[in-house]
C-alpha cells in the first residue's frame, strides 16, 4: 500500500487528456453519448470523449479525482458521457501573489494546491500543461510519491499514456513509502 495506507489519487484534468485539441478539428472522431447527459448542447468539443475513457480510468488502482477548470460541471457533463460515477472535485483557491510569482518561476497554477489538496497522499497528475518545474517542486514540497504524466492535447490520453499510469500505481502501491520520489 501507499506509506498513508489509502489507495494513491489521480487528478484528472478534462481539456487536452479527455478532450483533444489542438489538430486539425477532422482528425478527431465523435462519440455520442447516449442518453446525452444535461448541458452538452452547450460544448461540441464534448462529442471528442472517447467513452472508453471511463472504463479504462475506473479500472486503474486509484481514486479519481477531477483537477480540473470544469470543477463541478465536470460530473454533470463529463462523468455521465463516460460511465464514472461521482467524483470528488479540487476547488481551486482564489489567485495569490504566490501564484503570480509561481507563474514568473514556471510553476503550474494547480501544482501547490494538488500537493495541498493529497497531503501527503500518492498522487498522479494528468495534464496536458505539465513541465519540468512542476516535477522539480512536487518532488522538493511533496512527501508522497507523486507521478506528473504531461499527455499530448492533441491526441488525449492513449494506450501508451494509460499503460505508464498502470504501471506507477501498480509499482506505488506495493511500493514502500519514500520521500519526494516523481
Amino acid at each position: 500500500m501507499t506509506g498513508s495506507g489509502q489507495r494513491p489519487l489521480l487528478f484528472l484534468d478534462v481539456d487536452g487528456p479527455l478532450i483533444p485539441f489542438g489538430a486539425v478539428p477532422q482528425q478527431y472522431p465523435t462519440y455520442q453519448a447516449s442518453p446525452e447527459p444535461r448541458g452538452t448542447d452547450s460544448n461540441p468539443l464534448l462529442t471528442r470523449i472517447d467513452p472508453k475513457h471511463g472504463p479504462r480510468l475506473t479500472a486503474l488502482p486509484c481514486d479519481l479525482v477531477w483537477a480540473t477548470t470544469w470543477m463541478a460541471d465536470a460530473n454533470e457533463c463529463i462523468a455521465p458521457r463516460i460511465g464514472l460515477p461521482q467524483l470528488e472535485v479540487v476547488i481551486w483557491p482564489e489567485p495569490s501573489d504566490t501564484d503570480e510569482q509561481d507563474e514568473r518561476k514556471g510553476l503550474h497554477w494547480k501544482t501547490r494546491a494538488l500537493v495541498d489538496w493529497a497531503a501527503g497522499r500518492s498522487f498522479a497528475w494528468v495534464d496536458d500543461e505539465i513541465t519540468s518545474t512542476d516535477r522539480t517542486w512536487v518532488s522538493a514540497h511533496h512527501r508522497g510519491h507523486a507521478l506528473l504524466h504531461r499527455v499530448d492535447p492533441r491526441q488525449g490520453l492513449t494506450d501508451c499514456d494509460y499503460a505508464v499510469l498502470n504501471e506507477w500505481l501498480q509499482r506505488t502501491i506495493g511500493a514502500p513509502p519514500s520521500h519526494g520520489s516523481a
